[in-house]
């Protein structure tokens, strides 16, 4: 068998046919009644359509700071595997569903235009695109299924004219049998999923309509046999169901962008520009008809866009050249920036178009954890071939650019890196959940001012490719592209705003330096036998302390006092002042009895405080038998040598860095430490 016709014949194979048919269905208007009667939500409205899609992906709840969130999984971009997929912004998230939610009911906010508000960069683009997309997929599936018709046989023998705005077949129910027929259809239906057929036909169907009418002298079966209803699936490459408008300059662009055109072509053969074959319902608003339309920069739209989105939101209708209103049916989605927005409320003028929008603040993400997911999507071992992205890199800027968005606490006395932290669920002594969410009351614009995570891409980027000799890129080289970067931030205008950055780079510079100093002690002092046996000793006698007890030395066999030498160069790791050191020494032998009335032995890696203190204490004890301090200098002997390897292997095993990040690490935590004794022996002296 040829490759060709292997390749066909796999073509053929992964071809779904069933699938095919079941999306190019097509029938009488009767049978598009039966569909109707047994799945009434395939005449759902545009607004219902998309609440009902969202829903469809799930949600899951979660507490954060005693508040309840709803989580929808939609907007995790599951069917595309998170490529656009949103974090941090649940909240925001919620508030524009539950605008879709009110619209399904038809509480009011059906007749309004939507607005992304936020700064640059903080994914109003990717949550429209995701709507769009999402409506796509969805009217591909049974539970999306939508319909639309067109005209048969009208002039002649197997011609046919398609609805040019894709409406909903039930149009075509008279006016005085659409309530009875409502009635019937929703008795036993939900308030969001109720059906409403409200409207007339588009001016080329009821053009149509009118002529079969008089045709069979009213009898409206006969005309009926004329309409073929048809699958519609939605797509934004073919403008069918969903429509994107971007403004343009004022010369290249008019309203009839919005709403058709005259076909100039097909007036000649009908004799009028006001004859409905001879014009084209191919607007942005046309074509979204039954889906989904994105205003981009919505606010940037000259003031006669504007009228026709005045009354595009409120009455669902538009006004084509030389016709009469018509009616649509479609969500209108647009987002603006801050300054725009601005514009917008100082100008008197655009009060209607105030009035008719409800706006949703997309800001800036403020929780660490979900800002590193964006970059990490990025840039991650499967997507970065050939060049290492060393531990904490990627963090490191994320940290930053969290920083720079959030407001300096003002009730409390709190740094605004213990605020990043706490607002990302980490615990700090003397601080609770009523405290973050007093921080998060107090402030007013936090997270629509800072530094936007395209910033932070273009400079890791740079990183990348900067250093092509380097085989990895660490958090240093990005902080210098992102230092060196704001001399030419077209966004920041302000030398105070500059140096403030400069300065949380210099925060975040101090923060990585103690994470790294952290990761080589615990390498250092990764060995569980010697923790183990350190552990034992301070057990036995904080036992011996805290019931008044000796103990029994176990090289001379003497009884002695409990060595509180030991015990307290344990604790102080940890912050155990003095005055609570009996507290936390009766807190672990009240923990260790019970466990052993559980029948369980303790095991220090279960308390990670005295885990903590314990790899502390060792690699205070094994620092200068390694001596980490000589790597700063050209000569180690081959037993520091080998130690070092032990470590380097630990930092790529546990951490995971390369043999040449891990060596450089250790370098730079070996001169922070020479830096350290050279600045002790200067003081002694």
């Amino acid at each position: 068998m040829k490759a060709s016709q292997k390749i066909l014949e796999g073509f053929q194979k992964s071809f779904d046919t069933k699938e095919f048919q079941n999306l190019n269905w097509s029938g009488s208007f009767e049978e598009y009644m039966d569909i109707v009667s047994q799945k009434p939500e395939v005449a759902r409205s545009a607004y219902q359509r998309v609440y009902h899609m969202i829903l469809s992906y799930g949600t899951r709840e979660y507490v954060d700071n005693k508040k309840k969130i709803i989580h929808y999984n939609f907007f995790d971009d599951p069917k595309h595997e998170g490529r656009d997929a949103i974090y941090g912004l649940d909240i925001s998230l919620m508030k524009l569903v539950n605008i879709f939610k009110s619209a399904a009911h038809r509480y009011g906010t059906e007749k309004r235009v939507l607005l992304l508000h936020g700064p640059v960069g903080s994914a109003k683009s990717t949550i429209a695109r995701l709507l769009k997309h999402g409506l796509e997929d969805y009217s591909k599936t049974d539970e999306g299924a939508l319909y639309t018709y067109s005209w048969i046989n009208v002039n002649s023998e197997n011609d046919e004219i398609p609805s040019p705005m894709h409406q909903d077949p039930l149009l075509l129910v008279p006016q005085e049998l659409r309530e009875p027929f409502l009635a019937d259809l929703n008795k036993n239906l939900p308030a969001d999923k109720k059906i409403m057929v409200s409207g007339d036909l588009n001016p080329a169907c009821r053009y149509i309509y009118r002529e079969l009418m008089q045709r069979y002298d009213g009898d409206w079966r006969q005309v009926i046999k004329h309409v073929k209803v048809s699958r519609l699936i939605l797509s934004e490459k073919d403008r069918i169901g969903i429509g994107t408008f971007q403004p343009k300059d004022e010369k290249n662009q008019d309203s009839t962008e919005l709403t058709g055109d005259i076909n100039y072509r097909k007036i000649a053969e009908f004799g009028s520009d006001s004859d409905p074959r001879a014009f084209n319902f191919d607007g942005e608003f046309n074509i979204a008809n039954r889906g989904i339309i994105e205003f981009i920069e919505v606010l940037k739209l000259d003031v006669a866009f504007l009228y026709d989105l005045l009354g595009a939101s409120q009455e669902h209708k538009i006004k084509p050249k030389k016709f009469a209103q018509t009616d649509i049916d479609e969500v209108i989605i647009g987002h603006t920036n801050e300054p725009e927005y601005r514009k917008l409320q100082n100008n008197e003028f655009m009060e209607a178009l105030r009035d008719r929008t409800v706006k949703i603040d997309v800001p800036y993400i403020t929780r660490f954890a979900e800002e590193v997911k964006i970059y990490k999507k990025d840039y991650n071992e499967q997507k970065i071939m050939g060049k290492h992205i060393a531990p904490h890199t990627i963090e490191m800027a994320a940290m930053w650019a969290i920083l720079t968005r959030l407001e300096d606490p003002k009730k409390h006395n709190l740094t605004l890196l213990q605020k990043l932290k706490l607002y990302d669920g980490k615990t700090i002594p003397g601080f609770t959940e009523d405290n973050v969410r007093e921080l998060r009351k107090e402030v007013e614009r936090e997270g629509m001012e800072g530094i936007s995570p395209r910033y932070i891409q273009d400079k890791i980027s740079n990183a990348l490719v900067n250093d092509i000799e380097e085989s990895y890129i660490n958090p240093f080289m990005v902080m210098n592209e992102l230092e060196s970067g704001l001399r030419n931030h077209s966004l920041i205008t302000s030398e105070d705003q500059k140096k403030r950055y400069r300065e949380l780079l210099g925060v975040v510079k101090q923060e990585y330096t103690e994470i790294v100093k952290n990761e080589v002690q615990r390498a250092i002092s990764a060995d569980e036998e010697s923790i183990s046996k350190l552990c034992a000793n301070y057990i036995d006698n904080v036992k011996a302390y805290t019931q008044k007890e000796r103990v029994k030395n176990k090289y001379t066999g003497d009884d002695e006092e409990p060595d509180e030498r030991l015990m307290r160069s344990i604790e102080e790791k940890i912050d155990i002042p003095e005055s609570r050191k009996d507290d936390f020494r009766r807190e672990i032998m009240n923990y260790i009895g019970a466990l052993s009335l559980e029948g369980k032995q303790f095991d220090y890696k279960a308390n990670e405080r005295l885990h903590r203190a314990l790899e502390k204490k060792l690699f205070e004890d094994q620092k200068d038998t390694i001596k980490l301090t000589t790597l700063v200098s050209s000569v180690v002997d081959k037993e520091t040598q080998k130690k070092i390897d032990i470590v380097k292997a630990r930092m790529v095993k546990n951490y995971g860095y390369t043999e040449e990040s891990a060596t450089d690490v250790i370098n730079y935590v070996a001169s922070i430490f020479a830096r350290g004794d050279i600045k002790s022996d200067q003081e002694s002296r």
